[in-house]
């Protein structure tokens, strides 16, 4: 029997270099639940960067197998973004992956390049089977109907606004990831005024949401505290009579129904 898995990281470091330092290893929690969720000892990992240029995308990939292979004995490949048009090799990869996981960066190219070689459509079946979809920021950003992106900060200047992007609509809801940083909860406020009707769910850095099939339940770090937070967070926001409702969700070792993601009070 297959399931559909996935876990949408809000953010974190993992513990990379930079700069000569190494930086906290924050999303160890997720990473440990991920390969939990394969069911296998030591599984088969498929990194993908596509959100950034090629150039940098080898340095990613030895930065995770650092993680997956040193840490948690996993087989590591990575598929390249100027693979995509080689089907051969992209069915050969995502047939052997357990985990697919992908980096954060630029949520807008990431899902151009997707749709544009049909590789949307690939993952979409491999989630559709028993493969662990994961990974943070950009790439939890893709899986929901839409979000809060920074695309336009990354590709022309900072001082550009959040916007908010289409995505591929595995999940019906509306994401934040980094919820805590500036301007995410603001810009949120403003989009409601136009998407009236819609759930937005905010990840703080340091908290993942896991599903599995339709349950899901919440995944912290204790590392939030690098990021000046007491604890971690998740809340869901929307608009109701008019008003605008915040809910902050708990985190809880045990699964829930998916369904109640959708309530309003």
């Amino acid at each position: 029997m297959t399931s559909r898995k996935i876990v949408a990281i809000g953010g974190g470091e993992n513990g990379r270099l930079k700069n000569g330092e190494r930086l906290p290893y924050e999303t160890g929690p997720m990473d440990q639940e991920i390969v939990r969720l394969t069911g296998k000892e030591h599984p088969n990992f498929l990194m993908l960067v596509h959100s950034l240029p090629l150039e940098y995308q080898e340095w990613y990939f030895q930065t995770m197998k650092d993680i997956y292979n040193g840490r948690y004995g996993c087989e590591c490949k990575d598929l390249k973004s100027n693979e995509l048009t080689d089907l051969e090799r992209v069915k050969e990869l995502v047939d052997w992956a357990d985990i697919i996981y992908e980096w954060w960066w630029d949520t807008l190219n990431m899902i151009k390049l997707w749709k544009e070689t049909w590789f949307d459509e690939i993952l979409r079946k491999a989630w559709e089977s028993w493969k662990v979809m994961c990974g943070l920021s950009a790439w939890a950003n893709c899986r929901f109907k839409k979000c809060s992106s920074d695309s336009l900060k990354i590709m022309y200047w900072p001082d550009q606004p959040l916007i908010w992007a289409d995505c591929l609509w595995f999940l019906n809801w509306l994401y934040v990831p980094h919820a805590d940083e500036p301007g995410r909860e603001e810009n949120v406020k403003e989009l409601l005024e136009k998407e009236q009707d819609e759930i937005w769910l905010l990840f703080s850095n340091c908290a993942a949401l896991e599903i599995v099939d339709d349950e899901y339940r919440l995944i912290t770090s204790s590392e939030a505290l690098n990021h000046g937070l007491e604890k971690a967070f998740w809340k869901k926001t929307y608009r109701k009579n008019g008003e605008y409702i915040e809910e902050e969700l708990e985190e809880s070792p045990e699964f829930k129904k998916l369904s109640e993601l959708y309530k309003k009070l």
